[in-house]
């Protein structure tokens, strides 16, 4: 019998490794107002619980062939830093970060940033309530 292979086995291995970002600086921006960031969660199956507030949900499994898109759909706007994350950013944060990273590099950008948060939900979460109360659906229960 076969094992299955992971999802990410259908996408080249990233060649970059990104910076992280901590929670205390993405929630300093978010007081601050910025502009110029996007929060992307790529959970999927484990979204429950909540998602922190303005964030868009681009599944990790889903996300490899539309990064030219996001790339053009975000610097088109003005994006200065792309922040990703997952349950903990362990696997699915880190990797998709690596990957857009990869495409800045080959379009020799260096206005934009692509970042893991460091942590990622869980670690947001476990901040108190100042982070809790920046989330859409929070539910105390799931945590």
């Amino acid at each position: 019998m076969q094992s299955e292979q992971p999802w990410h086995a259908a996408f080249p291995a990233p060649r970059s490794t990104s910076q992280t970002i901590r929670k205390e600086q993405l929630l300093q921006w978010m007081h601050e107002g910025r502009k110029d960031y996007v929060v992307i969660d790529l959970r999927r199956t484990d979204f429950e619980g909540g998602t922190i507030r303005g964030t868009l949900n681009l599944p990790a499994q889903t996300l490899y062939p539309s990064i030219p898109t996001l790339y053009q759909v975000l610097s088109g706007g003005g994006i200065k830093a792309v922040i990703w994350y997952c349950g903990s950013c362990n696997g699915r944060g880190p990797r998709a970060a690596n990957w857009f990273t990869d495409y800045l590099e080959s379009k020799n950008d260096s206005t934009m940033q692509s970042l893991i948060l460091e942590g990622g939900i869980k670690g947001w979460v476990k901040g108190g309530e100042e982070y809790q109360g920046l989330m859409e659906g929070f539910d105390q229960a799931f945590w």
